[in-house]
């Protein structure tokens, strides 16, 4: 009996339940008994586009000054003084260091009185050999001594023309205790100081000055994009652009304000890199570009026709660059593409979109494979002429 109360309870709870379940599943539907799906999330679209847009490719580069002069000690001397401030800017002839001289101006003395006594002697010299040539004649003295005489005033000339060379010498070490900057530009760090001893049996190096107002850049294009390019110049496929204008693209991602040019191309490929090396000058009167600094370096020589998408419209997957698109039913399909670099804010497409057909530029995160979605148009952005490889 205990058992028939016990099953029977158990049996109501059991009912009470499924009434509780069915009654909760009957809030997921609507009047007519059908559930509610969620809505299809909305995507806007744009249509890929043909224009013109310059071949231009980017590059990594690297700064170096236009001129850069290291600071020696030409000659042996104590640092007595440094006549610059470190990090400034300086002009042609500004005195840098000073070196005691105190040896120097001993020596270019006695050059100097070298000089003086072979001088007399070479007068002394000429004056014989002019009393000679008159003895001689008479036969006072022979032909010989006259001969003796007119040698001793050569080799008195000679002594005079070499205490001459010595004593231009003792004067131009004694110039070089004073070192002054060779060329306009910034002036490094010292890399001696007061009382080091420079010069001795080699030339110390002291400090360097470059020259950053204009600055160079020294980048290189690799030899098949080279031969690519020139090719489709010659067949047509590109047009080569009036002028060639170089940019570049700093750290932190953002242009520099000055443009540049191009002015060496090397007519070899290196054979250890396979590419050529170019070369591009830039203005550089804030000094915000530095020797060493690495850039990106953005540059153009041709023009041609390419169909564009906007560069958020491609992902980058593990079998590639990709768009996302809608088959007949609005759901989601991925497709492989290839890229030919950026037009502005533009993707240049070579292969996997044509002309006219639409790509999902936004709602790409709701915008999964198979999905269902609401497409809408979206206005396309306004072009670009600058594209990189």
């Amino acid at each position: 009996m205990m058992r028939t109360i016990r099953l029977q309870q158990i049996i109501a709870v059991a009912i009470l339940f499924l009434l509780s379940g069915s009654g909760n599943s009957d809030t997921n539907k609507n009047s007519e008994g059908k559930t509610n799906a969620p809505p299809a999330p909305e995507v806007e679209m744009v249509a890929a586009v043909r224009k013109t847009v310059a071949l231009q490719q980017q590059v990594p580069g690297r700064l170096q000054a236009i001129r850069s002069a290291e600071i020696r000690a030409r000659v042996a001397g104590i640092v007595a003084q440094l006549q610059f401030a470190e990090g400034s800017d300086v002009k042609a002839g500004t005195p840098l260091y000073r070196l005691d001289d105190r040896t120097l101006l001993s020596q270019e003395r006695s050059a100097q009185a070298a000089l003086e006594k072979a001088i007399a002697e070479r007068q002394l010299s000429k004056q014989t050999v002019e009393r000679y040539k008159q003895l001689v004649g008479k036969e006072a003295v022979s032909r010989q001594e006259y001969d003796q005489a007119e040698a001793q005033y050569k080799k008195a000339a000679a002594e005079v023309s070499s205490a001459e060379a010595l004593l231009q010498r003792a004067r131009i070490d004694r110039e070089y205790a004073h070192i002054t900057a060779p060329i306009d530009g910034r002036v490094g760090r010292s890399l001696v100081t007061e009382g080091a001893l420079v010069g001795q049996n080699e030339p110390t190096h002291l400090t360097t000055i470059e020259q950053l107002d204009p600055i160079r850049v020294n980048f290189t294009q690799s030899g098949p994009d080279w031969f690519r390019l020139q090719r489709a110049l010659r067949e047509g496929g590109a047009k080569a652009l009036e002028s060639v204008a170089i940019h570049l693209i700093l750290d932190d991602d953002r242009p520099y304000p000055h443009a540049g040019t191009l002015n060496f191309t090397d007519m070899a490929i290196d054979p250890q890199t396979g590419a050529v090396a170019l070369r591009a000058e830039f203005p550089n009167p804030e000094r915000i570009l530095l020797p060493g600094q690495f850039v990106r370096v953005q540059w153009a020589l041709a023009s041609s026709e390419g169909v564009t998408v906007p560069q958020r419209a491609v992902q980058t997957a593990a079998q590639g660059q990709i768009v996302l698109m809608l088959d007949e039913q609005n759901k989601v399909i991925t497709r492989a593409i290839q890229t030919g670099g950026f037009s502005g804010q533009d993707w240049i497409i070579n292969q996997g979109v044509k002309e006219g057909e639409k790509v999902i530029v936004s709602g790409i995160q709701k915008a999964r494979p198979g999905t269902l979605v609401t497409p809408k148009d979206l206005t396309p952005e306004s072009p670009s002429t600058a594209v990189k490889r």
